[in-house]
Formats: structure tokens, C-alpha cells, sequence
């Protein structure tokens, strides 16, 4: 960035710059107009180096392209923007390349009003210039993204042809493409942003600096508080950032409440309203320790005394007796390592060069690595030393400080494929400990930062570290040091560096020792014993064999062309340990839960944080007529996680503190919470109705801290019908017999196999869907067929039409199975519409149903239903779990099984179920609700089946099957915006819905940008739109179509959607005079249509919102609320929403998605522009 004629000229470089620290930019300009001094930041040797081997890694790509294209490759000369000449003379030799036929070009310069930049390649396809930046990272990063965008944007206005992807060439060798599509509305925001930025600071020398909290205008400058701009800022204001641990959302209820310093922190005795009380009181005392300890707070221009004695106090002692009894075997682990090291093609980076530790006695054991292949003879060396210790002493514990050294090994360990089972023994033995999250539940010390070298002065006294190598930074520029003495013939020099830095790392490890023996001082102050060895708390997963076998034949499958088969193989060797995997999961999150305090995992999705001051006993102790157990009813109130899948029916667990008001089945002595299962039997806007049971006989008058999610269900017959499955794989794959199956089919990705024709869905708009769909399942032969049905496109009438026809002139077999009982009721009751006997269809339900339309069969004569109707044709209906038990329903005895949302039926469950029948239908729509998991999977067997098929991509490929391309439901201008969204403009409205109107409203979306600040879950400025819109709205004729005649709108035909359980409570108290309004978050709305959906997305910012972008504007979420509307949806959101740069390439592709929906209701405006004149604001932080 420079100024240039009374300009801020801006690259794309400041794109990076701006998104990282808005602040720290503005203050940059004002430092080059002389308005301030400017700040430096401090020397980063890792960052120069960093950008050396960038330097490298883009002029080995070059050299690659000359090999490659020769004369073809175009270089430019390389020129300073401070040159004007020269800049012009880059320019017109830029635009005379871009018009010749060469294939390469290489700095390509750029310069369009005040936006200067130099692209590193661009490479010529079929249908453009394809965009392309070489970064050493090994992932896309988003600053990447948008200098890739800002150079498409500049090729757009020189009407320049242009691919419709952009690719990063990373430092590991893989290529990362992304769509042009996904990426250019969110630079327009960023580009917008800058100018706006710059227009603030109108360049004139005589405006005064931008200041630190700065109010004067409505830009929200973004802060990011941990820069050198802005840590001086916070030292010199003493701002409340100093206070170890304060997040962004805590600062701002703390200064909105006048407590803008430390010190007014420390002298505060209330807690701001909507802050946790215990937040607050756990900040106040942080901020009061560190104004106690000489250390705790800097000054300007002064240097912190490292070795003075931070204040502390113990605030927990139970979390200390989750530190086991010393053993004598026990060691003090840690690592050097150097992220940046490389060899050989550069596809692998980063090595841990040193592992050291010392023993009981501080004898100290050092193991180097200086290659790669050192590295893994280093990780095979620890793991045997390890074993031998633990054979000499089986309770010898391993301990470290922060997850680095666990979380390398693991890494390495897969990396490498050795030593992975030794590593995960450890793990789920508890032989690593890990001081770190100990010291933060149990201890407040009045230091900025609980890093081990802050804490170092309570307990290494005059052994305080005084050497060169101070910190990591240091060691990794020792180390380099050392490699390029040694490499240039210096092995004296380069030796004598490394023996200081294995004395570094011995510091380390005597550290970590006395730390965890000042620990146990504190402990037996407090009275708390450590805890003695126990059992692992959960069940170890080890890889089944069948899975071992179906890996190792992936493994023989090497060639390219065999790449997709060997992929498939995977897949299903993670499908056979798909249910442990899950059960690990949540099992170990479940433990780890009971051992950390609520604030560690409060907000977290599925827990709620109950507000012990507001829930209420609705019915106290007692025994309900015919039951035999005491039981009460307890209105638990508090905030639910956005996803939180916690709902009636469920047996969420309740966590209590210890002392536990009742004595658990099982208690460890590392627990500092306990936790029993009870029922949901009601949600309310503020929590729920749950009925708890005695436990054991034991009934207690305290009220749990919080609920977290229930236990996952047991594979059962699931379990084994997926070995059977795999068995089979394996042997056709032994014999080299093609395994023909369907399930087999969708995992290869494979066009169905038909007796006749190759399916071909664009054929479907020509014919009757029902009669295609009829006819191509007909047609296979022990394979499947898709169908992906957007929202109003008939998806369950067509499949109920299907099914009756397939039954009626094919006497088929067919069984219906879903994630719920209540999908699959829906399916059942509309085949029985459609015309088939009530008799021919049947179902198992959890419940008695008098009321059924089907006809209810008993789980365990499910076989007879089928057995004795077998001849006629039927349908049969039920869970994953009845079609995989061969009790229920014997192997291969259906014709047909359809899956219902097959877009949220996981692979894993898919093969289980698979086997009841030789043909699959899946019908459902992954663009709508998203498949959940709770596991980590080595390969994506917990995506959805049609997910998995579809790959990523928004429409089903015609090979594959069938998409409904029409809806029913939506008017064509509200079909427009969601086929944009969601449908690659695939998706129409059917003629009739055209009909569709309300008096003086114009169909569509309705974008409506609502300014507030401060908002994260709920917001009562949205809350007071959405009653403006319905009072507007209400009483309007409603023109409902289909021959149906008009009428004034009512309440019942509105809806309204939100990401957030606490906006639906505070839309719901507007609306309390229209009850009638439909108030729910979008899972509830799945299926559910109205004349005008309303959605309030509540969140002021990205930072504010909960789980932030990625969940708030899930292009699946913001599908299924917009696409409820037959004729009008608004959608009422905050317009600093689309300030904010997303973290993720998946973020900025749902922002991107969500700028182009505004757009499509307000012609080619983007609907962020600010309406009216929003509050002034300060400057805010990023979290």
C-alpha cells in the first residue's frame, strides 16, 4: 500500500493485511500520511525464511512450466510500484500477452484506479486464463483465495476470457481448485470494505489518527488485539485484553457495562448483564492477581521482569487430584521440532529433530532426527523405550505440556504407518498427562499468558532459564544455523548449537517435572490426594480384521486407473469399524466432559448449560400410578447450541458437581462432575421438560449444571450385516469375480447396471416421472438408482407413486427404510393414498398407533408380514436395525429397498441395510439438512449415501439417476433464488406455482438488512422486524393457486425460521398476539411449506455468531428456510454479516453464496449496503 497523488493505492497483498488486522492497516495509512508514528513489528526469522522458500517453491513451479511450454511461457519483467514508467510499459506488455498465443504467463501486472497487483501465473484453457498462485502453505488459506479473486476481477475488466476455477499450487505439491463463482462476491465485499476503510481516513494530513476504541463513525473497525499495532494500544490504554483468557464477546459486555481497564475489572463487584457469573468472577480474579504481581501487567517501553514471582491462588482443587500418583517410572516429555523443514520433491514438510526426556531423577535422554527416515527411527526408538518402561513400571505416566507432543506423535505416527496402535495404546491407557489443562481449571496466576515459561518462576526459584535459546522461534533458528554449518563442512561449530539446544530441551523437560511436583504441593495443601490408577475409562477400538484385510487389498491397487477402486476399498474397510469409531467418539468427548469444568465446553453443540437461578422442580419425588420407580419433573433452563439435536423423546445425560448429591454406578477419582441419563418429554423456547429418575433408590433436591447429548445407539444387527457384506467383498476379491451388488455399485461411484440401457436422467422431463423411475428400477440388475428431490418437487408423492405401481403390476417386495419413525410413516401412509391395500403395508412402531394407516406388524414377526404376503407384493417399513437383522427380515428377501433422505443416511448404515434386498432406490436431497456424525473416520463413510454419489457436486448427474427439476411449492421468482443457491440454476418452478400471489407484495426473496451490534443468538431488533413484516402482511389477499380461491392471509400462513433456539424465543414473545405464526429453527421445518417464510439470522457479525459463518449460513440451512415459501421469503439479517472475511474456504463459499441470494432480491445491488445510519460503534476485536 502506498500513497500516490493523494491516493491510497492498495494490492492484493493488503487484502491479507486488512483481513488480519483492520485496525493495525488504518493505522498504517495514517503512518504514511505522517498523521502517527509507525509500529514495527517485531523480526520474525521464521516469516523471512518462510518467504525464501516461497521464493523457491515459485521459481520451481516456473522452471517446470519452461520445461513444460518453453518459448510459450511469457515472463514479465518483474517491476517496483513505486515506478510509474515501468509500470505502464508491465501493464501494456501484461494486456499484448494476454492476446498472443502463449500458454503461460508468469507476474502478470495489474493496475486499475487505485488497485495495483501482480499475478504469479496464469495458465491458458480450452475456455480461458486459469488463475494461479503458488504458497507454501499445505492448505488453502483465504487471503490466497481473494488475491486469486482480485486478479479474475481485473482479467473480467479487461474482458478477458477466464477459467471458471482458480488453483493454489501448495508447498506439498497438490493443487487446491476453487470456483471462481464461490470466491468473487466475497472480494467485492473485501474490495468494497478497503474503500471504505480508506474513504474514512479521507488522505488529507490534517485528519486526526484513527485511536484505539475509536467511536466516530460506522465502520466497526476490526481489531485483532494480538499485533504489535495493537498490543501497544492495549498497554498503553491497559485495556481489558491483558486479563489472561478475556475473549472478545467477554470485553464487550464488560466495557458495555463501563469496565473498560483492568483496573476497573479487578474493582468491580457485579457481573455485566449477560455475562455468566462465574466467568466473570473467574476474570476479575485473573485480572486482580496480575495487578498483585510485579510481571502481571506491562508498561510502555519497559521489559517484563521474566524471573519475579507471579501471585496465585488455587480456585479449584479438585481438578487437582486428576494428577496421578508419582511412579517411579514416570518421564517429562518434549519435542523441537521445525515446521518448514523439507526434502527430496517437497511434498512432505515439518520434522520433530529432537525428542528428549528425563527421568524421576532429571537424568536426561535426547533421540535426533535430521532426516525424515531419522524421524521415524526416532518414533520407533521412544515407543520401544516407552514399553520397556512401562513393563518395568505399569504405572508410569508420561507428562507434557499442551497437546503438541501427543498430537505430533499421532501425527507421525500416520505419516510414517508405523508405531499407530502403540500410539493409540498410549493414548487410551492415559499414559500421557497433560499439565496444561490442569493448571487452567485448577490455578489463577497473575500472568498474561499460562505458556510454561510464565509459570516457570513459582518453581525452577534461581534456576530460572538465562540461555541464548529463549523460546521455540530461537531453537528452530539454532537448528537451521546448525544444518548450514554442518552442511558447509563446520561439524565443531554446528555441534556445539546443538548441544545448546538439547541443554534447552532438557530445560524443558526438568520444568515440566517440577511444575507437575508443584502441583502435587498445591494438592496436599488443599487436602487432595492424587488419583490412583484406574481403569481406561472407555473401551479400546482396535481396527476389526475384516477392515485390516479390505486395507491391505486397497493397498495392492496402485495404478492411477485404479485409484477410484482402491479409494472404494478404503471406504469399506471404514464402513466395517464405522459404529465403533462412533461409540469411541462419544464415549471419550462424554469422559473428558466429567473431567473439565462447564465453562471448558459450555456453547459446545448438544450441551446446555442449565441456569440453576431460573430452573424450577415442576413436580417434586414421587410415583406415578402403575409405575414402580420415583421420578420427578424439572424445568431445566439455559442456553441450547445452535445443532443441537437434543429434542423430545432423547435421554440426554445430566451432568451434577461433585460432591455428587447422590452416589453414581461409576466414579473416578479424576472426575470433577458426575452424570445419570434422564428423559426429555418437552421442549420449550428456554430449555427443557425432563423427567429424572431415582437413582438406585436415591432421590436428591439438587438441580444438574447442564445436559449434554445422549449415548449413540448400538449398532446391534447393523454390526454384523456390514461384516457379512465385507466378508463377501473380500472373497469376490480373492477370486477376481466382479462383486455385483448395489451397495458395492454406490461405494465404486458406478453408473447403475441395468439389463437393458444405461440410466440416463435427462430423459425424465419427457416422460412420466413416475413411469421412468418405474421403469429404470425395473431394469436393474443388483444395482441402484438415485433421485434428488429439492424442496416442493413432489419427491415423497412421486416415490409413493413408484412404489404403489412397482407393487401393483410387479408384485415387488419392497421395504422402506429412513433415519426416523416419522419419515417413515409419512412414506407408508402415502402409498397407501396412492392405492395399495392397507393390508400390503406394514411397520413396526416404538409406540401402539390405533390410529395407523398401516398395518402395525410386531417386530419379531416381521418375517411372517413378509412370508405370507410374499406372493401379492407388499411394502414393509422400519429402521436400519430391522432390515439388517436377518431375525427380522431374511438376507435378500426384498425386491426393493427404498431409503427415504437418503441425503442424511450415512454410507455405513446404507451397506447394513443393503442387504435385505439386490436393488437400492435413494431418494432425499443432501443440499437440504446435512448427514451428522459425532466420529473421526479415516475415509468419508459418514457422508450421506446420495452424498457420497453426488461428490460434492449440486445436482445429480444424469448417469446416475434422476433429478425432480420442477417444484411445485414455489413461485418462479422464489424458485430462481434457491436454484442459484443450491442448484447450479437447475432447478425451475412448475407453471402452476406462477399463479401464486399476495396483494401488493412482489414475489421472491426479500432481502431485509436490519443494523444492531452486540447480538449473537438473539436479537430484538430482527425480532421487532419480523412483527412489522407480519403486520404488514396479514389480512392481504393470498392467491393460493391450483383453482383454490383467494382469501386474506392469516397467521397459520407464515412462517418463520432461525438458526438459534434464543431467537425463536424472542420472535416468538413479538409475535405473542399471533400464535398462529410458526416459530421454529430450520430442522423443525424440514418438509413443511407456507405462503411467506420469515428468516431471522439474529447474529450482528461473523465473530458474534455462534459457530460462526459455517454454521449460521450453511447453504443447506439457508435452502430449506428460504424454499419454505410458496410465494415471498424475507430474510432479516444483520448487514455487518457480510464484513467479516471467513476463515475457511468453505466459509467464504457459503458467504459468496449468501451475497448472491441478497443480490437476486435486489436486482445487481448487494443487499449489505447499509440502510439508513447505524448506532456509532467502537472499534471491535476478532475472537
Amino acid at each position: 500500500m502506498r500513497i500516490s497523488d493523494g491516493r491510497v493505492i492498495w494490492s492484493a497483498t493488503d487484502l491479507k493485511k486488512a483481513a488480519e488486522c483492520e485496525f493495525a492497516w488504518v493505522r498504517s495509512i495514517d503512518a504514511k500520511l505522517g498523521r502517527i508514528a509507525g509500529v514495527d513489528e517485531p523480526e520474525d526469522e521464521m516469516m523471512q525464511r518462510a518467504i525464501a522458500l516461497g521464493l523457491s517453491h515459485e521459481h520451481a513451479v516456473l522452471e517446470r512450466y519452461r520445461a513444460q511450454y518453453g518459448n510459450d511461457v511469457v515472463e514479465l519483467a518483474t517491476v517496483g510500484p513505486t515506478d510509474p514508467e515501468a509500470l505502464t510499459r508491465a501493464l501494456e506488455q501484461t494486456v499484448a500477452a494476454l492476446h498472443s498465443p502463449a500458454r503461460v504467463l508468469y507476474q502478470a501486472a495489474f493496475a486499475h484506479d487505485d488497485f495495483i497487483g501482480f499475478a504469479d501465473f496464469m495458465v491458458r484453457t480450452d475456455v480461458g486464463w486459469l488463475v494461479q498462485d503458488t504458497k507454501l502453505a499445505r492448505t488453502a488459506r483465504v487471503t490466497a483465495l481473494m488475491q486469486l479473486a482480485a486478479y479474475v476481477d481485473q482479467l473480467h475488466r479487461l474482458g478477458v476470457p477466464t477459467d471458471p476455477t482458480v488453483e493454489l499450487i501448495l508447498g506439498d505439491g497438490e493443487t487446491s481448485s476453487h470456483r471462481v463463482d464461490d470466491l468473487l462476491p466475497v472480494f467485492e465485499l473485501r474490495r468494497e470494505r478497503i474503500r471504505q476503510l480508506i474513504a474514512d481516513r479521507a488522505v488529507t494530513e490534517t485528519q486526526a489518527p484513527i485511536a484505539w476504541n475509536d467511536e466516530r463513525g460506522d465502520l466497526g473497525v476490526i481489531a485483532c488485539g494480538r499485533c504489535a499495532t495493537c498490543e501497544s494500544e492495549v498497554i498503553a490504554h491497559r485495556d481489558l485484553l491483558l486479563v489472561a483468557g478475556m475473549r472478545p464477546v467477554h470485553r464487550r459486555l464488560l466495557r458495555g457495562a463501563g469496565m473498560e481497564s483492568i483496573d476497573a475489572l479487578a474493582a468491580a463487584t457485579t457481573a455485566p448483564e449477560g455475562m455468566n457469573p462465574d466467568v466473570f468472577a473467574s476474570l476479575r480474579l485473573q485480572a486482580q492477581l496480575q495487578l498483585q504481581s510485579p510481571a502481571g501487567v506491562p508498561s510502555p517501553g519497559a521489559d517484563a521482569d521474566s524471573h519475579a514471582v507471579p501471585q496465585y491462588e488455587v480456585v479449584m482443587a479438585p481438578a487437582l487430584s486428576s494428577l496421578p500418583r508419582p511412579n517411579p517410572g514416570d518421564i517429562f516429555f518434549d519435542f523441537e521440532g521445525d515446521p518448514l523443514y523439507t526434502e527430496g520433491d517437497g511434498t512432505m514438510w515439518g520434522i520433530d529433530y529432537l525428542f528428549g526426556w528425563v527421568d524421576t531423577s532429571e537424568t536426561y535422554t535426547a533421540l535426533w532426527a535430521h532426516s525424515f527416515a531419522d524421524e521415524k527411527r526416532a518414533l520407533l526408538t521412544f515407543l520401544d523405550a516407552v514399553a520397556a518402561m512401562r513393563s518395568a513400571n505399569p504405572g508410569m505416566h508420561i507428562y507434557h505440556y499442551a497437546p503438541y507432543e501427543t498430537s505430533h506423535l499421532t501425527a507421525m505416527a500416520a505419516r510414517y504407518g508405523v508405531g499407530e496402535a502403540a500410539v493409540d495404546t498410549l493414548l487410551r491407557d492415559g499414559v500421557f498427562v497433560d499439565l496444561y489443562p490442569i493448571v487452567k481449571r485448577a490455578v489463577r496466576v497473575g500472568s498474561r499468558s499460562y505458556s510454561i515459561k510464565k509459570l516457570e518462576p513459582l518453581y525452577m526459584a534461581e534456576q530460572v532459564r538465562t540461555e541464548d535459546v529463549q523460546n521455540g522461534g530461537d531453537s528452530i533458528g539454532r537448528y537451521v544455523e546448525a544444518r548450514a554449518l554442518a552442511a558447509d563442512g563446520h561439524a565443531t561449530a554446528a555441534d556445539e548449537i546443538l548441544q545448546d539446544l538439547a541443554a534447552y530441551n532438557k530445560y524443558d523437560c526438568v520444568s515440566t517435572r517440577r511444575l507437575r511436583d508443584w502441583l502435587i504441593d498445591r494438592a496436599i495443601e488443599a487436602g487432595r490426594a492424587p488419583a490412583p490408577e484406574e481403569e481406561p475409562e472407555e473401551r479400546p477400538y482396535e481396527a476389526s480384521p475384516l477392515a485390516i484385510a479390505l486395507q491391505a487389498i486397497a493397498s495392492d491397487y496402485v495404478e492411477p486407473e485404479q485409484a477410484g477402486r482402491a479409494q472404494s476399498l478404503r471406504l469399506a474397510a471404514a464402513a466395517i469399524d464405522y459404529y465403533p469409531r462412533e461409540s469411541k467418539t462419544f464415549w471419550a468427548e462424554h469422559f473428558l466432559r466429567l473431567r473439565e469444568v462447564l465453562s471448558v465446553w459450555e456453547g459446545q453443540r448438544n450441551v446446555v448449560a442449565v441456569d440453576a437461578h431460573s430452573s424450577v422442580v415442576l413436580e417434586d419425588w414421587s410415583i406415578p400410578d402403575g409405575a414402580y420407580a420415583m421420578r420427578r419433573i424439572v424445568h431445566v433452563r439455559g442456553a441450547v447450541a445452535p445443532g443441537s439435536t437434543i429434542k423430545v423423546g432423547s435421554t440426554p445425560y445430566l451432568i451434577y458437581e461433585r460432591p455428587s448429591p447422590f452416589t453414581p454406578r461409576r466414579l473416578s477419582h479424576r472426575w470433577l462432575n458426575v452424570a445419570h441419563s434422564a428423559t426429555v418429554i418437552d421442549e420449550v423456547t428456554d430449555g427443557f421438560i425432563i423427567e429424572e429418575r431415582a437413582l438406585d433408590g436415591q432421590t436428591w433436591d439438587a438441580l444438574p449444571i447442564a445436559l449434554t447429548e445422549q449415548a449413540p445407539p448400538s449398532a446391534g444387527a447393523q454390526q454384523g450385516a456390514i461384516d457379512e457384506w465385507a466378508q463377501k467383498l473380500i472373497s469376490h476379491e480373492a477370486t477376481a469375480v466382479e462383486f455385483r451388488n448395489p451397495a458395492w455399485d454406490l461405494l465404486m461411484r458406478r453408473e447403475p447396471r441395468t439389463v437393458g440401457g444405461a440410466v440416463d436422467g435427462r430423459t425424465l422431463h419427457t416422460l412420466d416421472k413416475v413411469d421412468a423411475i418405474v421403469s429404470a428400477v425395473a431394469a436393474l440388475d443388483h444395482s441402484y438408482l438415485a433421485v434428488q428431490g429439492p424442496p416442493g418437487t413432489g419427491k415423497t408423492y412421486v416415490a409413493s407413486r413408484v412404489i404403489e405401481k412397482l407393487v401393483r403390476e410387479k408384485n415387488y417386495r419392497i421395504g422402506v427404510v429412513a433415519q426416523s419413525h416419522a419419515v417413515v410413516d409419512n412414506v407408508l401412509d402415502r402409498v397407501i393414498e396412492a392405492g395399495v391395500p392397507k393390508e400390503l403395508v406394514g411397520k413396526s412402531s416404538p409406540t401402539a398407533v390405533d390410529d395407523a394407516a398401516f398395518t402395525r406388524v410386531v417386530k419379531r414377526k416381521m418375517g411372517d408380514f413378509v412370508e405370507k404376503n410374499s406372493a401379492r407384493g407388499f411394502v414393509v417399513g422400519g429402521t436400519a436395525w430391522d432390515f439388517a437383522n436377518a431375525g427380522r427380515l431374511a438376507r435378500g428377501s426384498l425386491d426393493l429397498l427404498v431409503i427415504d433422505e437418503a441425503g442424511q443416511f450415512s454410507l455405513a448404515s446404507t451397506i447394513a441395510c443393503s442387504v435385505v434386498a439386490n436393488r437400492l432406490l435413494l431418494l432425499g436431497d443432501p443440499q437440504q439438512l446435512p448427514q451428522v456424525s459425532q466420529g473421526t473416520h479415516p475415509e468419508p463413510v459418514d457422508t450421506s449415501a446420495l452424498g457420497w454419489l453426488m461428490d460434492d457436486t449440486d445436482v445429480l448427474a444424469p448417469e446416475f439417476g434422476f433429478f425432480l427439476e420442477r417444484s411445485w411449492r414455489m413461485h418462479p421468482a422464489v424458485a430462481a433464488a434457491v436454484s442459484r443457491l443450491s442448484y447450479d440454476g437447475k432447478l425451475q418452478a412448475h407453471e402452476s406455482a406462477a399463479a401464486r400471489s399476495i396483494e401488493g407484495v412482489e414475489a421472491g426473496v426479500h432481502p431485509v438488512p436490519v443494523p444492531h451490534r452486540g447480538n449473537t443468538s438473539h436479537s430484538a431488533q430482527e425480532a421487532a422486524e419480523v412483527l412489522r413484516i407480519v403486520e404488514n402482511l396479514l389480512g392481504r389477499q393470498w392467491h393460493p393457486g391450483e383453482g383454490l380461491p383467494p382469501r386474506p392471509l392469516t397467521p397459520a400462513d407464515i412462517i418463520v425460521v432461525t438458526p438459534y433456539n434464543a431467537q425463536q424465543q424472542t420472535v416468538s414473545e413479538a409475535l405473542a398476539a399471533y400464535p398462529e405464526v410458526r416459530v421454529g429453527t430450520v430442522d423443525k421445518f424440514q418438509g413443511q411449506e407456507a405462503a411467506v417464510s420469515i428468516t431471522s439470522l439474529a447474529a450482528s457479525t461473523a465473530r458474534d455468531a455462534p459457530r460462526g459463518l459455517e454454521f449460521l449460513l450453511l447453504e443447506n440451512r439457508i435452502n430449506v428456510a428460504v424454499s419454505r415459501a410458496q410465494c415471498a421469503a424475507y430474510v432479516i439479517y444483520s448487514p455487518w454479516l457480510l464484513d467479516d472475511l471467513p476463515y475457511t474456504p468453505a466459509g467464504v463459499r457459503r458467504l459468496s453464496a449468501f451475497a448472491r441470494l441478497m443480490r437476486v432480491g435486489e436486482g445487481e445491488a448487494l443487499a449489505g449496503s447499509r440502510r439508513g445510519n447505524p448506532p456509532a460503534t467502537e472499534t471491535t476485536l476478532v475472537d
